[in-house]
């Protein structure tokens, strides 16, 4: 016998082979009908999987049925077997190789020597959702590895049988059938049959793939899928996606002409100056926020010597991601891919007392990290990138107090960017790791703590940390929902004592300071790439590359123009003319396709009576002002949140 945990703490007995749904069976009729897995010890199983003593430590088991969070996953892993199948049965010779699922869905990787197009999407859409309607039975089956290689060759699957003879000895081997003419190498678990997939999947696109990811190999075919629930989860999910492409920066960089990127500088930004405005004015308002909150800003070094790499104990982690080059005096110099090593030997000058703690050191770093040009993507990653860095060199009783600053501070200017904190995770030791198990326990602890006491919940992930401490990590989310991960505070015992940091205590001995590495934005490339998505390209004013364009009715009005734009200029503000000769509409049409805020209509009444015309982005109205009138209002809806005063910031 064995004894299963419900999620109501009650325990029952079951013989060994009870399937999951045999206890489904036995606790309802309407719930053995909607079961599709089950969920033992965390673990997803086939419902039809017999449960033996083995497959049991705590014996929690829970039903789920197809809405269950859990089964999406296996959702969407069913429907790359379709897929397969699908691609199959149209198009007979296809060898099939590996189908994992992907963040919203699943791709498959084939083997055929005709390439596949576009075209061919919506007839294997069309096969797979016949597959779906035949309810075909999925089976598990536990099959001897020699056989299975066998099995697998002669139905002319290569990849299937390399992938058997590559397994650990003494791995259980599986088959799934589906059906009674297809079958695939699977772990599993899978639904009970292909009817449970629904119909809520669209093929999204084609791409090619080297077979296990070396380019000495084979090539191979993928076909990228989503999958959902349901048809209604699907439709908002491709809205989504559509909304993406609308807001996609790289679109929106090329219309607004902010950057470019180019195959000679791979991964490096051409800020073109309009970008460059909307940079500046997003580095000078950290830096306001930064000085504000009595951070000390320093600048170090682009290149250093090896020595201070291996002794950080950076060269060894990420000596593979750095840009080297060599003197003819025979020293070896790194282009830094961090500043945190900089910003110690800065800390290392002259004696510090326990009473100069906390330091607060911050950098706008501009920094190098070699990335393979396949996971470049536009500003978002790239090799060339500036971290709005800091260093909080404090004691350790500090940790506490300057955790709660910085959050406090990270959701100021989150709310003041218009984006909003989605979550906080605490990251924790990695497998490959600087210092000991007892200073990681002691760091650890100490961050949860600090967070605890900065009044945030954390989410716990495994293997995440820094190479050498902890870290917190924050989580926006945009105007569309998706989040990205920017902020990062992280505790660290070990940078300290590899390059001999310290400052002399209370009671006169030299003790090791805390270092807090942190930063709000990240960096100010992927930062930007994320505001101009969130926006759209429609920053809010304070923001904007530029503020104000002055458009003219007719050429009576130049002077006029150039008068208003140099009085809105004299008070702060980006402004434009557009003094050509086009009508005024389109004009308006398109300085609204490139973002601008305000549209400042000029013509001859105008020039006449000293007045201006002002059309808001997103408002079919205009505001007819006098010229100071204009200045006043645009001043001050053109004023950083930070500058608002107190109930601002």
């Amino acid at each position: 016998m064995i004894d299963l945990v419900f999620p109501d703490g009650s325990v029952r007995s079951y013989p060994v082979g009870t399937r999951g749904r045999d206890v489904a069976a036995g606790l309802s009729k309407s719930l053995e009908k909607k079961a599709v897995l089950i969920k033992l010890d965390g673990t997803l199983l086939d419902i039809d999987r017999p449960l033996t003593s083995d497959l049991l430590t705590d014996g929690k088991i829970e039903i789920l049925t197809r809405d269950a969070e859990d089964a999406l996953e296996v959702i969407r892993h069913d429907t790359a077997h379709v897929l397969a199948q699908a691609v199959q049965e149209l198009f007979p010779g296809t060898q099939v190789t590996i189908g994992p699922n992907v963040e919203n869905g699943f791709y498959y990787d084939f083997a055929r020597d005709e390439p596949f197009s576009l075209d061919d999407l919506p007839k294997i859409e069309a096969r797979m959702r016949q597959i779906v309607e035949r309810d075909e039975p999925i089976r598990r089956e536990v099959v001897d590895r020699d056989a299975a290689i066998a099995d697998f060759e002669a139905m002319g699957e290569a990849y299937k049988a390399e992938i058997i003879r590559g397994l650990p000895d003494g791995e259980t081997v599986t088959v799934y059938h589906q059906g009674a003419a297809w079958k695939d190498l699977c772990r599993g678990p899978h639904l009970p049959s292909t009817k449970h997939v629904g119909k809520g999947f669209k093929l999204t696109k084609l791409a090619g793939a080297y077979w296990r990811g070396d380019q000495n190999n084979a090539q191979l075919q993928r076909i990228y899928g989503t999958a959902w629930a349901s048809e209604a989860d699907l439709a908002e999910h491709m809205t989504r996606i559509e909304e993406a492409e609308k807001r996609d920066h790289r679109r929106i960089g090329r219309i607004m002409n902010l950057f470019h990127l180019q195959e000679e500088g791979k991964g490096m930004v051409f800020w073109h100056p309009k970008g460059w405005a909307l940079y500046r004015t997003l580095e000078a308002y950290m830096r306001r926020r930064l000085e504000k909150e009595g951070y000390q800003e320093v600048k170090t070094p682009q290149v250093l010597d090896r020595s201070l790499w291996e002794k950080s104990g950076h060269w060894e982690k990420f000596g593979k991601n750095m840009f080297v080059c060599e003197t003819d005096e025979g020293d070896t110099l790194a282009v830094k891919p961090m500043n945190c090593p900089g910003h110690v030997q800065i800390f290392n000058v002259g004696q510090k007392s326990y009473r100069d703690l906390p330091l607060r050191m911050a950098e706008f770093g501009s920094c190098h990290r070699y990335e393979p040009s396949g996971g470049l993507h536009g500003i978002m990653r790239v090799r060339s990138f500036t971290q709005d860095d800091a260093h909080i060199f404090c004691r350790e009783e500090q940790i506490e107090e300057e955790t709660t600053r910085f959050v406090a501070l990270l959701n100021s200017v989150y709310d003041q960017l218009g984006v909003t904190l989605h979550s906080i995770k605490l990251a924790l030791r990695p497998d490959v790791r600087a210092g000991s198990d007892e200073v990681w326990d002691q760091a650890e602890a100490k961050l949860e703590r600090a967070a605890t006491a900065a009044g945030v919940s954390v989410e716990l992930l495994p293997n995440e940390g820094a190479f050498y401490g902890p870290k917190l990590e924050f989580h926006l989310r945009d105007a569309i929902g998706r989040t990205w991960q920017c902020g990062t505070l992280q505790l660290d015992f070990v940078t300290p004592e590899r390059l001999d940091a310290e400052y002399i205590a209370e009671n006169g001995t030299k003790v090791r300071p805390v270092m807090l590495h942190r930063a709000i934005l990240g960096t100010f490339e992927r930062f930007l790439g994320i505001l101009i998505e969130n926006y759209g390209g429609a920053f809010p004013l304070w923001l904007a590359p530029v503020q104000v364009v002055v458009a003219t009715i007719t050429s009576d009005a130049d002077d006029y123009a150039r008068t208003v734009a140099a009085a809105l200029a004299a008070v702060g503000l980006r402004v434009e003319t557009d003094l050509r000769n086009e009508k005024i509409n389109y004009k308006v049409r398109e300085h609204s396709l490139t973002k601008t805020p305000v549209i400042c209509v000029v013509g001859r009444k105008e020039a006449e009576t000293g007045q201006v015309a002002l059309r808001h982005l997103g408002s079919d109205g205009q505001t007819i002002l006098t010229l100071q009138e204009a200045l006043s209002a645009l001043k001050h809806q053109a004023t950083p949140p930070d500058l608002l005063g107190p109930a601002a910031a």
